[in-house]
């Protein structure tokens, strides 16, 4: 999907069934709670109705003939009625709240693993925003229609029903009356709630839009005040939040308008059955009790029809939703295993690039790689340098089978290596990144997150390998040290030790550096050297570097242009060779001299 597609999505549809099917889906693993919630929802409602009639009843028996010992009787009914209905009201939330939990738990925790399966692929083009008002917003939305939406329909629906046979066994002639109305009152509810409904959907098109400038905002936040872009940021905010504010009060002005019109129906409607009251009475068709439980009843039956047009809207606003989350569940990686793809015993660390082509699916259809031929040896280091964007990180994101090629073959151990499993490809791989990331929790939890299996005495002794455990040392906590989000509360060159001693736990036969020491000052550079020293010994490395004195020590240097291999081979063949290479160092050089002797280099 292109990046501009996730700007400009907007689900425009009316009830389509088959969405609300695949929505209510997610409500039959707990079908077993809905019934019993229904079925509370039933015996409320019928109390409730019937509270009504025992009031008329009272009236009529008890209060005009003036019988004090028979309105005490109904009074102990009634109060025993109105227990039973707390109970009964208490049952049906707990259980909405129950089912809304389950169902929102159900529906984040699908999306999730969905997630984890998408290809690299997928991230680079889809916004950090519209996946978190999927997994967040339109989660709820979904969860709450299953739950409190079936309340209000529910009860709106049995309300409206039980409260018609109930005027029926009164006065059926008054009840065709009110029957006559009902349908005006739901169609003026309709036209309210679609108008409502098309504002509302405005509102979460442009929700997406917002979210992604709040997160974007809040991450870059050093950025931002080192640039002092803050009062910048906030116009440009402004102009994001300005036509999502008028939506939402477009639609607050629609809602506001909704509740008199219902309420002029009911008015209509009470106002004729007091008007035929008198010679309802005087004639003996109704009772003063009947008259004031019809008053009752049809009171009862306004704020239902605001609920079911409500609801209504909910349900179009929900299939939206709906919508974009199964946009998002229908995705299928890019990349995926073959079906007879298997996980081999033994993984050697002998790489092969036969012509490979490759460009990335954004629009942009050009070759990152073009023709691409390399050939890597059983624990030979590979050094890859060059300008920005001649295709190094393609080069080993290929490799660890984010991407696959375009054209050609990519070979491990003589086979093509889409004949593996993704799993036994990226588990025998391990990187460190140009920006380290660090998950909120310990030092020794992040460490640990190279192998979950592995002991305290392993965590520390990969610490020690690649020197970050002298620093580790000096907290007050040691290894039991809050690292904060993200890393924040450690120095890039600790994060990068750290990210190193990872890689060093999860032991890969297949090791990748990109730039992994281009952020860092000079003496955490020289203690990542001496721990991927340790590291790379006996493995296939690549190490992409912007500082070329950290590469002196590769088997192999190559340096790329235009996805291609401009020039190949050891430092100091390269160096002799006095090409792009030998003019790309010495210049360095000169430059970290001259840096070195200001004072600028630490």
């Amino acid at each position: 999907m292109p990046v501009n597609s996730f700007e400009d999505e907007v689900f425009l549809t009316g009830i389509d069934s088959n969405v609300l099917k695949r929505i209510f889906s997610f409500a039959r693993p707990h079908r077993k709670w809905i019934f019993f919630f229904l079925l509370i929802i039933l015996v409320t409602t019928v109390t409730d109705a019937a509270m009504v009639y025992i009031n008329k009843i009272m009236i009529d028996q008890a209060v005009i003939p003036g019988d004090l010992r028979k309105v005490i009787g109904f009074l102990e009914l009634y109060g025993v009625m109105i227990v039973f209905q707390a109970f009964s009201v208490f049952g049906f939330i707990y259980l909405a709240g129950l089912i809304s939990e389950k169902i929102s738990f159900d529906l984040r925790q699908k999306m999730f693993d969905h997630l984890q399966t998408l290809s690299l692929s997928y991230y680079t083009v889809t916004p950090v925003g519209w996946i978190m008002s999927r997994v967040n917003s339109d989660s709820v939305r979904i969860s709450d229609l299953i739950s409190w939406g079936l309340i209000d329909s529910a009860f709106s629906t049995f309300n409206i029903l039980i409260a018609t046979v109930f005027m029926m066994i009164i006065n059926w002639k008054l009840a065709l009356v009110v029957v006559f109305f009902f349908p005006i009152m739901v169609y003026i509810g309709w036209q309210f709630r679609k108008r409502i409904l098309k504002e509302y959907r405005e509102v979460r098109r442009l929700n997406s839009k917002v979210t992604g400038a709040f997160i974007e905002n809040i991450s870059g936040v050093k950025v931002v005040k080192s640039f002092q872009r803050e009062e910048r940021n906030l116009k440009e905010f402004n102009q994001l939040s300005q036509p999502m504010f008028r939506s939402a009060y477009r639609a607050a002005r629609w809602n506001a308008l909704f509740l008199p019109s219902i309420q002029l129906i009911s008015s209509i409607i009470l106002a004729i059955i007091i008007w035929s009251s008198d010679w309802q009475v005087s004639g003996g068709l109704m009772t003063i009790g009947g008259i004031q439980a019809f008053v009752n009843y049809t009171l009862s039956m306004m704020w239902p029809v605001q609920d079911l047009a409500r609801v209504y809207g909910e349900l179009q606003q929900s299939i939206a939703s709906g919508e974009r989350i199964f946009s998002l569940l229908d995705t299928t990686p890019s990349i995926q295993d073959r079906d007879d793809a298997y996980e081999p015993e033994h993984f050697c660390g002998e790489i092969e690039f036969d012509h490979v082509n490759f460009f990335y699916d954004d629009g942009d259809r050009r070759n990152v790689l073009t023709d691409f031929s390399l050939k890597v040896n059983h624990g030979e280091m590979i050094a890859l340098v060059g300008s920005t964007g001649g295709g190094k990180s393609t080069i080993v994101n290929l490799t660890a089978r984010f991407y696959e090629p375009k054209s050609g073959e990519i070979r491990i151990c003589g086979r093509d290596y889409r004949e593996y499993t993704m799993e036994s490809i990226q588990s025998r791989i391990g990187m460190v990144l140009q920006t380290p990331y660090l998950f909120s929790g310990t030092i020794r939890e992040n460490l640990r997150y190279g192998r979950l299996d592995a002991t305290n005495k392993e965590i520390e002794q990969a610490a020690v390998k690649v020197g970050a455990d002298d620093f580790i040392r000096k907290f007050p906590n040691q290894y039991e040290e809050q690292v904060g989000e993200g890393g924040s509360l450690l120095s890039v060159g600790q994060k990068q030790l750290i990210s190193l001693g990872r890689a060093v736990l999860a032991d890969p036969e297949i090791f990748i550096m990109d730039e992994a020491t281009s952020s860092v000052d000079t003496l955490t550079e020289h203690l990542i050297q001496v721990g991927m020293e340790r590291m790379l010994e006996g493995r296939t490395s690549f190490v992409i570097a912007h500082r070329l004195s950290t590469i002196r020590r590769a088997d192999r240097i190559l340096l790329i242009e235009d996805g291609k291999i401009a020039e190949e081979g050891s430092h100091k063949e390269l160096l002799r060779l006095r090409g792009k290479y030998y003019h790309l160092y010495t210049s360095q050089f000169r430059e970290e001299k001259e840096q070195e002797s200001s004072g600028t280099i630490i």
